[in-house]
């Protein structure tokens, strides 16, 4: 609590320091889409005709979530949450069946790998007290959503993660469709950046179901990134490499930092 105030994540929190810039939420968002188009369950984001419509937007829309969830006061961050979860119920009910619940958790745990794994590629090593907190914050996510058998602990997690891996990820007709769509609305530029991105924060067992190989050049450029960001290059940088249609969206990321 903050001068009266409950926030979801409190302002000295390292989630709040994870979701406040733009170039590491990028890297959550690359993760992300290679584990959506992996995931057995992608179906169901077939089944409304917006993923393969306007892929990056649909993915985009769930990280910003996700990010609003975290710099909210308490009961807006709730209400964040409760809207999405009766936007799924009202999915479930037009397909009349049940989203798996399992699905519900890996997108959970996606975020929490993704968060970790792009803080530490672009600043540096998290403690296990930090990863511990990002666990917490999404913990909580999902208990709102009354997401069943979440581990207790970020120690519990780990032993999930890996489980769901091993039993929720499939190289599928879904997958190729969704990776040509990648390519078809971020063209072969950008969507070579997207699939370099991907390689640096992916578990290995996912970069091996895509045929992803070990060369990282991009991991070789960035030194030089971090470097621009010092000088305050980075901007034009992300104007270059980014869809026009999602700089404006990408670009006011950054001013949350200290909210």
């Amino acid at each position: 609590m903050e001068n009266g105030t409950r926030y979801f994540v409190q302002k000295d929190s390292i989630v709040r320091k994870i979701w406040g810039k733009s170039d590491t939420i990028l890297f959550i968002f690359a993760g992300s889409a290679a584990e959506f188009a992996l995931n057995k369950a992608v179906d169901w984001l077939y089944f409304t005709g917006k993923l393969p419509a306007d892929p990056l937007g649909r993915l985009f829309s769930t990280v910003t979530y996700a990010r609003e969830i975290v710099f909210s006061e308490l009961t807006k961050a709730n209400a964040a949450i409760d809207k999405i979860t009766g936007i799924h119920s009202a999915i479930e009910k037009s397909r009349d069946a049940k989203i798996p619940d399992w699905a519900y958790r890996d997108v959970l745990f996606m975020l929490i790998h993704y968060s970790i794994a792009s803080f530490e590629l672009l600043e540096r090593k998290l403690s296990d007290e930090e990863k511990s907190e990002v666990y917490d914050v999404f913990y909580r996510l999902g208990a709102r959503m009354n997401l069943k058998d979440l581990p207790a602990n970020y120690s519990g997690w780990l032993i999930s993660r890996d489980k769901h891996l091993t039993a929720d990820l499939v190289k599928g007709e879904y997958t190729i469709d969704l990776y040509e769509q990648y390519k078809k609305h971020l063209g072969a530029f950008r969507y070579k950046l997207l699939v370099e991105s991907q390689k640096l924060v992916l578990p290995a067992r996912a970069k091996t179901m895509l045929g992803f190989n070990n060369r990282h050049w991009l991991k070789m450029i960035l030194p030089f990134y971090k470097f621009s960001r010092k000088i305050k290059l980075d901007g034009l940088i992300k104007s270059l490499i980014l869809p026009p249609e999602y700089k404006q969206q990408i670009n006011a990321l950054d001013p949350m930092t200290n909210d």
